[in-house]
């Protein structure tokens, strides 16, 4: 009996449902431009439509949520991970598409950051007959990592072993056949089970489903894992991004506003006489043919307002005062603070010099652990990348993964002043080598080194301490 491939378009978890709004917001600031403030620029509701489209002509963004999320990455991701064993082929092209191991996973975190969870694919090639190390290395027959984010990612489902025991994604294709062909629109969905992959293409004109591949990887296991952050939906809540964007957007709102005081700041609004107005209704009703001449008046803030004689009798211009401006920016100021210790990277505070030493140790420390579980999770993930290539390629030896969990969060002269203290003390040869080590890691705060300088150098530091041991 033909399957219903029809069926498997349709499949929706739960869990894609209840986030699917929020996750489309929170990639739509992530990505920015003119279409997302389209989305995300609120029109007042005395606003008319010229107005706010001037208004919406003159917004910028700063994105914030892009920020973020990136900078998260780049702290996680500052030293190079270890991968001791690893196949120097597959750690420069693990995607088979030239992206480096490290690159992979930097696509990864930010995932992370802005979704709170995101799936990693391992796929392979599919191809016939012997394959020879010549023919592995010119077709590139070799496992390789795709990562999605969870609106890719529309079904799944655990088995009783809590492992996955299928799951399916999603992407939109476009097939050109050649320049001398149209090219079709279609949306692919694969389909992952423990020992099979389908992949299925709908066109998006007629709505064909067609199942484009079907093989056997007989691995025992779906060659994929989804992960989430296992203090945001593993406890049944939501993602922090959703937080962060709701305070960017009030950042651009509030900008928006304090741009256009400054406009009517220059400009101003006029104010004419009720007088006048009559008085230009008037002699437009008395025209010749009959006709009466319309005199509209809109109540809006750019547009011209009416005032009776008895208040002032006098047309002039008005505009608001700076200090609304100031106030709107001073507002503007708490909220990027709040943004920041939001997500937990909140290094500068408005008074620095009023903190104790305790307070900003504690600040410093809150930042390490956050980063350190991060960190935690990208190794985790990581070493699963290995281990599922290998179970497609046996000769794939899964290396030993490391990723760096210290972090100088904190001022980076002060550190390298009470390392120099350290040094001053009394101790063994094992104390010093650490100290050793320590200065090591506060030298890659200044200047990059290349991980086998880098190799070397820790090398030194042990056969240093071996010879030391010996003596």
């Amino acid at each position: 009996m033909e399957p219903n491939w029809d069926f498997i378009f349709h499949r929706r978890h739960p869990h894609y449902f209840r986030n699917l709004e929020c996750w489309q917001r929170s990639a739509a600031a992530y990505a920015g431009g003119e279409a997302y403030l389209r989305q995300a620029l609120i029109r007042h509701v005395s606003e008319v439509e010229l107005e706010f489209a001037e208004r919406l002509r003159r917004a910028y963004y700063f994105n914030y949520p892009r920020k973020l999320a990136r900078l998260i990455t780049q702290f996680v991701l500052s030293v190079e991970p270890t991968r001791e064993g690893a196949d120097p082929a597959l750690v420069e092209d693990f995607s088979r598409s030239g992206l480096r191991a490290g690159e992979v996973m930097r696509q990864f975190s930010t995932l992370l950051n802005v979704f709170g969870g995101a799936a990693v694919e391992i796929e392979m090639p599919f191809f016939e007959g012997e394959v020879d190390c010549e023919r592995r290395n010119r077709e590139k027959l070799r496992p390789a990592a795709k990562v999605h984010s969870p609106l890719e990612i529309p079904d799944w489902g655990f088995g009783a072993d809590g492992e996955l025991d299928w799951i399916i994604f999603e992407e939109h294709v476009r097939v050109a056949p050649g320049p001398w062909k149209p090219a079709v629109e279609l949306l692919r969905r694969k389909l992952y089970t423990r020992n099979e992959c389908f992949v299925l293409e709908r066109e998006a004109g007629t709505g064909i489903v067609r199942q484009r591949l079907h093989a056997v990887h007989r691995l025992g296991a779906v060659p994929a894992f989804y992960l989430t952050e296992p203090d945001g939906y593993g406890l049944n809540s939501g993602h922090y991004f959703e937080d962060v964007v709701r305070i960017s957007d009030a950042i651009l709102n509030n900008e928006s506003e304090s741009q256009m005081n400054i406009v009517k700041q220059m400009f101003g609004l006029l104010v004419i006489s009720e007088g006048f107005a009559r008085g230009a209704r008037s002699a437009g009703g008395s025209r010749s043919g009959g006709a009466t001449e319309k005199f509209s008046h809109v109540l809006a803030r750019s547009a011209a307002i009416w005032e009776s004689p008895e208040e002032r009798g006098i047309s002039r211009y008005i505009s608001p005062s700076g200090a609304d401006t100031s106030r709107i920016r001073e507002e503007n100021d708490a909220l990027k603070r709040e943004l920041f210790d939001t997500v937990g990277m909140a290094l500068v505070t408005p008074c620095r010099e009023a903190q104790t030493a305790e307070s900003k140790a504690w600040d410093y420390h809150q930042v390490k652990q956050f980063l350190a579980c991060r960190a935690d999770m990208l190794e985790q993930a990581e070493l699963r990348c290995w281990k599922l290539m290998a179970k497609f390629d046996p000769s794939i030896r899964v290396p030993s993964v490391l990723y760096n969990r210290e972090f100088a969060v904190a001022d980076l002269k002060s550190s390298i002043e009470s390392l120099l203290e350290l040094r001053e003390f009394s101790g063994g040869t094992a104390y010093r080598r650490e100290v050793e080590k320590s200065a090591l890691f506060l030298l890659e705060k200044i200047r990059k080194i290349d991980p086998l300088r880098r190799r070397a150098i820790l090398e030194e530091i042990e056969r240093e301490e071996k010879e030391a041991d010996h003596a």
